[in-house]
């Protein structure tokens, strides 16, 4: 398969002209090296991409880089025996869009130790609805569960739940038999959540709690907001249940005691998706394609985007307007 000379990519540059971002032309050689050179068909929005597009959160360790921390598509060269052309591979995280150049280009350089050989049971289109917040949610099911999570403990919480990470997690967690209580101070999209598999959704009061301990209500949860509804979620957490932090949409900060830890035995469980070690990455994706995988991926998709179409997605994600998941489309899948 050739590959043309130049090809277009969204770049971010912060040096004397300023923070900018946008639509260049680009050769191979002015991506980071690596060993497998990919053609892009999707890649998607998420929070850390809208914070480094625009520059309101410091994400990018190098400039300039092309942005987009997921990406999936087809082999067009490689020199790592592993990969042949034309095989479909995807990574996440693992330094994209922060050390390395992104998957916002129709063409990416990769290196190879992190770029998985797509899932039987996902395509390419579906394994970047998933994408890092897929991955971030179903991450966090498995810390929970290999801390003896289960469903008898009572309904997990997803805070933030019609984000992307939110939405997922709904959906991922109702697909591997738990009860799903979505919390959203988002009414209008009660309907929405509940498609996902949402046996009740919750306004943000339900954790509007200051109390240092409440009423055991929720088995655990993932929280994607922190600050006060993470140590109100703590705080209504049953015995030996486990709350997986991923987020801080509302806040970075943790105000709360140590009661819940050592009076319920609740575990605080952090996801740190974009370095998480190969063997974890791989038994993830294969729970995304398997039993994990959720049957509404489509109605969780809710909308497509184009490169040019990068920054107002970026605005509205940041001003807290984003439901579901943003898929962008790099090229037509041939």
């Amino acid at each position: 398969m050739t590959m043309p000379a130049t090809f277009r990519a969204f770049r971010i540059h912060n040096d004397a002209a300023g923070y900018r971002s946008g639509i260049e032309t680009v050769s191979l050689d002015d991506l980071n090296p690596g060993e497998v050179v990919v053609k892009t068909a999707y890649s998607s929005v998420n929070y850390k991409d809208a914070l480094a597009g625009t520059g309101k959160g410091k994400i990018l360790r190098r400039f300039p880089l092309v942005g987009g921390i997921d990406v999936a598509g087809h082999v067009v060269a490689s020199t790592d025996s592993a990969f042949r052309e034309g095989d479909a591979v995807l990574v996440t995280g693992s330094g994209l869009s922060e050390t390395r150049d992104g998957g916002y280009s129709e063409y990416a350089r990769l290196d190879a130790r992190w770029v998985i050989p797509l899932p039987a049971g996902l395509s390419l289109r579906e394994a970047m609805i998933l994408g890092t917040a897929g991955f971030t949610a179903a991450l966090g099911l498995l810390r929970m569960t290999e801390n003896r999570q289960t469903s008898a403990l009572g309904p997990l919480a997803v805070t933030g739940a019609t984000g992307g990470v939110g939405s997922l997690a709904v959906a991922i967690f109702s697909k591997a038999g738990f009860d799903v209580h979505a919390i959203s101070g988002k009414p209008e999209h009660a309907d929405y959540l509940k498609s996902l598999g949402a046996s009740e959704v919750l306004g943000r009061e339900a954790l509007a709690t200051t109390a240092p301990m409440a009423s055991a209500r929720f088995g655990g949860g993932l929280d994607n907001v922190g600050g006060p509804m993470l140590a109100a979620l703590l705080a209504q957490t049953a015995p030996y249940g486990n709350v997986a932090s991923c987020g801080l949409a509302a806040s970075p900060e943790l105000h709360a005691t140590v009661m819940p830890f050592i009076i319920r035995g609740v575990s605080l469980l952090g996801v740190a998706s974009a370095g998480t070690a190969r063997d974890i990455r791989d038994e993830v994706w294969r729970r995304l394609a398997g039993d994990w995988k959720p049957d509404n991926l489509g109605a969780i998709c809710t909308r497509e985007a184009s490169l040019e179409e990068l920054p107002p997605v970026f605005e509205g994600m940041l001003a807290g307007g984003a439901l579901g998941r943003t898929l962008v489309r790099i090229q037509p899948v041939s």
